[in-house]
C-alpha cells in the first residue's frame, strides 16, 4: 500500500507542475534584412549593366531593375527603390544598319558625335518635358550587328546643365556595356 501512495503523490507532483506553465515572454520581430541583389540578376539587358559602374559614372545609386525584350530588343530600367526618377534605360537592337544608315537615319538632330565608342556614336541632351526633368541619351552602333542606347531621364526641376554635364559619365559608362555578352 505505501507503494501505491507513492506513485499516487509522484503523479499528483506531476501533473501539479504540467498545469502551471510558464507564461510566454514576447519576442521582439527580426529586423529587416536588406540584400543587395545585383542588377545582372533581373536578366536580359541588365545583364550588360552593373550598380556600382553606374553610381562610379552617373553618381547615383541605384537598386532596382527590370528587363523586358520585345523581338530583337532587349531592355533594362534602373531605379532606386525609393524614387522613380531619375531613371536610367539601356536598350539593345539587333540591326543590320551600317555606319553611314546610322549617321543619317539614327543620330539625331542637334547630337554631338562621339569617338571611341562603337562604330559610330552620339550622345545629346533634351530639354525637361511633361512630369520629369531634362534628358540624356547616348546612342551607338556596337560590333556585331547591334544598335545600343544608355536614356538617363532626371527627376522634375532639375538644372540642364547638371544633366549637360552627366552625359560625358554617361559616355564612359557607356564604353562599359559589351552589348556583345547579350
Amino acid at each position: 500500500m505505501h507503494g501505491r501512495s507513492v506513485v499516487a503523490g509522484v503523479a499528483v507532483l506531476l501533473t501539479a507542475g504540467c498545469a502551471a506553465e510558464a507564461e510566454p515572454v514576447a519576442v521582439p520581430p527580426p529586423a529587416p534584412v536588406s540584400i543587395d541583389v545585383p542588377a545582372a540578376s533581373s536578366g536580359g539587358a541588365c545583364r550588360l549593366l552593373d550598380f556600382a559602374v553606374i553610381e562610379e559614372h552617373a553618381q547615383v545609386r541605384f537598386d532596382v531593375a527590370a528587363a523586358s525584350a520585345r523581338g530583337d530588343s532587349h531592355t533594362c530600367v534602373v531605379r532606386s527603390g525609393a524614387a522613380s526618377l531619375p531613371e536610367l534605360t539601356l536598350t539593345v537592337t539587333e540591326t543590320s544598319i551600317d555606319p553611314t544608315t546610322f549617321t543619317e537615319d539614327v543620330v539625331p538632330s542637334k547630337a554631338t558625335k562621339i569617338t571611341g565608342l562603337g562604330q559610330k556614336a552620339y550622345r545629346r541632351t533634351g530639354a525637361a518635358a511633361g512630369g520629369h526633368g531634362p534628358v540624356a541619351e547616348v546612342g551607338w552602333l556596337a560590333g556585331g550587328g547591334r544598335l545600343a542606347t544608355l536614356h538617363w531621364t532626371s527627376p522634375k526641376g532639375t538644372d540642364r546643365g547638371a544633366v549637360d554635364d552627366l552625359v560625358t559619365g554617361l559616355v564612359e559608362l557607356a564604353k562599359k556595356v559589351d552589348t556583345g555578352a547579350l
